[in-house]
């Protein structure tokens, strides 16, 4: 066994690694980059050596680095996370001439699978299923359309060397094709150094289902069952599960015999994870095809370990070590649920914008990696909570950046339980008790689908979010129970403040009143509120409850029961704004005024503010640079017309006019960096 390793890695993933190689008593080496010398991870590591600057291209993709590290600490072996140099053929090479041990896959395998175009001639002479498609290079955008109308609409044009949703478009029609070919050549380019494009067949009500591969260098190769993946944006997962409540029995077999045979035609050992697209229009469940295979660990590994028991760190550290399975496929099964949920900075309320930034405050519901190190060493069940469990795989810290280097993570949330429905309600209450302030983040949307009726029905396709939230995303539907109990809690707070300045002593005009009578404007709905001893009456119908909010206090808890309804229990992010309260649960956050019920019946003490109109700008809603300007002063545009191509996190966004005009003026240049609500152009 390894004496010690390094980590060509940055944030959770890295944190990970290194708290499974501490289980192990194997000494770790972490580098990183000027953006991440505070990181956790550093600290975390035995030894850490810098790498150079800030951008991955000039630190975490620089091989050479990483091996001058390797040789300066002694690391015999190196982990590779995923991302970086985790799939590069020449990284792997570079090691092994150094005779250092990389912790991944043989480097025939990785080249095989790494080419999207000859991974899927491999899979089809390895008897695997593929999707109908063009394989091979395309010349031009003319190429394209003609191949695309050849296979029949819709297609996927994805990049050759493409992963983590970017270099991918969808095309209904020639005019897709048209606009959106070249920017997947830019993308594909840009991220991994490689334009070549190829096009397939998109899969009608198509399901994102992977299946975990595992193998040692003595020819054993085992699944260890599947995941859907199914919820995506972007072609960005976002939501994963351990098993598919799509898949059975039969169907896993069939799917988990197919992916070893091609890990086995490939020679295949280490993690590694075979993605399949299956149609939910076939009720057989046989329509299932090969998308391309991931030759390192995937991020949504936690769920796996949740329902195995198998810490597939640990099993790559032994593999590269050149130790057998110690387990036959027979030992493989499934006990429980688990679902992660990634909760990233971005922002739903603005269309899912980047939102780089500082963490001003960070309180995960459970302690991460570099606080706890116990759950590393329990990944099929982490911090207990009622029936299951709750594990959060994070890298970063209060005070500390989301960069706009490296991807917008700020943690995995996995939930384990006995079923599904628990699993899922464990995020809902794992998700309520996040703490993040200083930049977006999608908490409340991930609350939101962990809710909806048709996440709880396991009727999942690839198209669930654009489907469900077509005009984007506006907060979480909440029920009119959770409204009274919320306009109590908002009216037990006002009392408690108003109560705590009439002690205030020296007032001019004596001690204020107050009352247990209030009006509490809850957006756009009002509740009349009647305290009571551990109740209230809410519109005539009675909450019984606590909340222990203290003043100052951001989180809180809140029980409530209606009348002889369910028990409600709520996480809450409680903050006073002014003269209103801001309370977050349940992935909605609520603007509340409360008054005192006398004062309330004059309306011209609750009216609000509109906002200006900004519709006649074109306002960057993210920090980037602007790749191209699509119109030109004095031009007529149309609703849904491009104006500009805005690059963020190496993803182009494209942005459209919202309604006719004519451009008046245009205030940026193509190539400049611009900030987040920088005005691009105005209309007339």
């Amino acid at each position: 066994m390894f004496s010690k390793i390094l980590i060509a890695n940055r944030g959770e993933i890295a944190c990970r690694v290194i708290t499974t190689a501490r289980k192990m008593g194997i000494k770790t080496v972490a580098v990183y980059s000027d953006a991440d010398a505070r990181a956790p991870f550093v600290a975390m590591a035995d030894e850490a050596v810098h790498i150079g600057p800030s951008p991955a291209a000039e630190s975490y993709l620089v091989a050479e680095k990483i091996i001058a590290a390797c040789k300066q600490t002694g690391a015999e072996a190196v982990h590779p996370g995923y991302g970086f140099l985790s799939e590069r053929t020449a990284f792997a090479e570079a090691l092994a001439k150094e005779n250092i041990a990389f912790i991944g896959p043989p480097v025939g395998a990785i080249a095989a699978m790494g080419d999207k175009i000859e991974s899927k001639k491999l899979a089809k002479e390895a008897g695997v299923n593929v999707v109908p498609g063009f394989v091979g290079e395309i010349e031009d955008t003319e190429h394209a359309v003609r191949i695309a109308n050849e296979i029949g609409y819709p297609v996927m044009m994805k990049a050759s060397a493409g992963g983590g949703g970017k270099g991918m478009r969808l095309a209904y029609n020639e005019a897709d094709v048209r606009e959106g070919f070249e920017s997947v050549k830019r993308e594909g380019l840009n991220s991994f150094g490689d334009d070549r494009v190829f096009i397939e067949k998109f899969i009608l009500n198509p399901r994102h289902i992977e299946i975990q591969i595992l193998g040692d260098q003595h020819g054993n190769i085992l699944y260890l069952n599947e995941r859907e993946c199914s919820i995506q944006r972007r072609h960005q997962k976002v939501v994963e599960e351990a098993p598919s409540p799509f898949v059975t029995p039969k169907m896993r077999k069939a799917m988990g015999e197919q992916c070893v045979a091609l890990a086995r035609a490939v020679g295949y050992y280490s993690a590694g994870t075979v993605e399949l697209i299956v149609s939910g229009a076939d009720p057989t469940g046989e329509s299932f095809y090969f998308l391309e295979m991931n030759t390192r660990l995937q991020v949504e590994h936690p769920v796996t370990e949740a329902i195995t028991g198998i810490d597939l760190v640990e099993q790559m550290i032994r593999v590269a070590a050149g130790e057998r399975l110690a387990f036959t496929q027979e030992d493989i099964g499934i006990d429980g649920w688990a679902i992660e949920n990634r909760v990233y900075a971005e922002d739903p309320y603005r269309g899912f914008l980047p939102s780089t930034g500082r963490l001003v405050h960070y309180q995960p519901p459970v302690a991460g990696w570099h606080e706890d190190e116990t759950v590393a060493g329990k990944p099929r069940r982490g911090v207990a909570r009622g029936k299951g469990s709750v594990r959060v795989d994070d890298g970063v810290y209060e005070g500390g950046e989301v960069s706009r280097f490296y991807d917008p993570m700020i943690a995995k949330l996995i939930t384990w339980a006995p079923t599904r429905d628990e699993a899922a309600d464990l995020q809902i209450e794992a998700l309520d008790r996040f703490r993040i302030k200083g930049l977006g983040h999608n908490v409340d949307f991930l609350s939101a689908i962990m809710q909806h009726p048709r996440f709880r029905s396991g009727e999942l396709t690839t198209g669930f979010i654009a489907e469900e939230y077509p005009d984007g995303f506006h907060g979480a539907a909440t029920s009119e129970d959770v409204k009274r109990i919320l306009a109590a809690v908002c009216a037990g707070n006002e009392f408690t403040l108003q109560s705590r300045a009439r002690q205030i002593t020296g007032q001019l005009d004596g001690p204020l009143p107050v009352t247990a009578e209030w009006m509490v404007k809850l957006g756009d709905q009002r509740f009349e509120v009647i305290l009571g001893e551990g109740h209230a009456m809410v519109d005539g119908v009675r909450v019984e409850g606590t909340c222990t909010w203290r003043p100052g206090m951001v989180q809180a808890e809140a029980t409530g029961k209606i009348g002889d309804g369910p028990q409600y229990r709520l996480g809450l992010i409680v903050e006073r704004i002014g003269n209103q309260w801001k309370v977050t649960t349940r992935g909605a956050g609520h603007t509340a005024l409360a008054l005192p019920l006398r004062l309330a019946r004059h309306e011209s003490l609750m009216l609000e503010k509109l906002p200006p109109d900004l519709s006649r700008l074109l306002i960057c809603p993210m920090p980037g640079m602007l790749v191209k300007l699509h119109v030109a002063e004095g031009e007529k545009v149309q609703p849904g017309q491009p104006l500009a191509t805005v690059e963020a996190m190496k993803m182009e966004n494209i942005l459209r006019a919202e309604k006719e005009g004519v451009i008046a003026k245009i205030n940026a240049a193509e190539g400049e960096s611009l900030a987040v609500d920088a005005i691009i152009l105005e209309l007339e």
